[in-house]
């Protein structure tokens, strides 16, 4: 199961540096460096599954310009906000007032 898991954690990775959508793959990517590892299996298949949908979608939902609709309000997309909140911050990209 442990293999399972792992090969699991490194397609994901690939594909969340992969979108074709640079602000996507720079949030995404980043995130999966920092969290997969840590990530349970009901994390990463809810990762997974957003992975599925559309790059420009999951940015909107990311940056709070789209309400995430209610399958992907879930622990997995409220720590991909914290991380793009807290990414931005440590690169001086921070929310504009």
């Amino acid at each position: 199961m442990t293999d399972d898991i792992e090969t699991q954690r490194k397609k994901l990775r690939i594909r969340a540096w992969r979108r074709g959508f640079k602000e996507a793959d720079l949030i995404l990517g980043r995130f999966a460096d920092v969290h997969l590892d840590g990530l349970s299996p009901a994390s990463l298949d809810a990762f997974e599954i957003l992975l599925d949908e559309n790059d420009a979608d999951i940015y909107a939902w990311i940056i709070g310009k789209a309400a995430t609709p209610d399958r992907f309000d879930t622990p997995v997309m409220d720590a991909l906000k914290g991380f793009r909140v807290d990414a931005d911050a440590a690169f001086g990209d921070g929310p504009k007032e």
